[in-house]
C-alpha cells in the first residue's frame, strides 16, 4: 500500500466528513455543521494529509505560530488502515513543518489515550477547556 503525503493540500467538507466518519473523531465532531466543519479547514493554518490514490485516509489539523508552538487539532486514520503507522508519520511531517523548539500539544480522544504516550507524547495535567461562554466566571 502506498500513502502519499501532502502539506496544506485542499481537502473538501466532503472528504473531511468522510474520513472522521470512519474514525472515533466522528462521534465528537460536528460532522452535520457544514459552516462549522469548512471553518475548522479554512482557519487551520496546517494540515497533512495521507493519501491512498485518491482516497483520503488520514488528516493532522493543526493551528500553529510555528515557532512556540502547534496544537493538533485533529489527528484522523480511516480504521481500516489504522495501526500501518499513517498517525506517526502525519505528525512526524507535522513536526518537520514547525521550527526546531516548537511543541505539539493536544487533547486526547479517550479512545486514543494509552496511544500517545506509546509514540513519544508526555503527558501535561494543567490543561484546561472553556466550552461555553457562559461558563466564564467574571471578578
Amino acid at each position: 500500500m502506498e500513502i502519499e503525503y501532502k502539506v496544506n493540500q485542499p481537502i473538501s467538507v466532503e472528504q473531511f466528513v468522510n474520513l472522521l466518519k470512519k474514525t472515533s473523531l466522528g462521534e465528537r465532531r460536528p460532522l452535520e455543521n457544514e459552516a462549522t466543519i469548512q471553518g475548522m479547514l479554512e482557519n487551520s493554518n496546517l494540515i497533512v494529509t495521507a493519501w491512498i490514490k485518491d482516497q483520503l485516509v488520514g488528516v493532522a489539523r493543526s493551528v500553529t505560530d510555528f515557532h512556540y508552538c502547534c496544537y493538533l487539532s485533529d489527528l484522523a486514520v480511516d480504521e481500516s488502515v489504522q495501526s500501518s503507522g499513517i498517525g506517526q508519520y502525519l505528525i512526524l511531517v507535522t513536526k518537520e513543518e514547525l521550527s526546531p523548539g516548537c511543541k505539539v500539544i493536544l487533547l486526547s480522544a479517550p479512545q486514543a489515550q494509552k496511544y500517545y504516550p506509546k509514540i513519544g507524547f508526555e503527558p501535561h495535567n494543567s490543561a484546561w477547556v472553556l466550552s461555553n461562554i457562559e461558563q466564564l466566571k467574571m471578578s
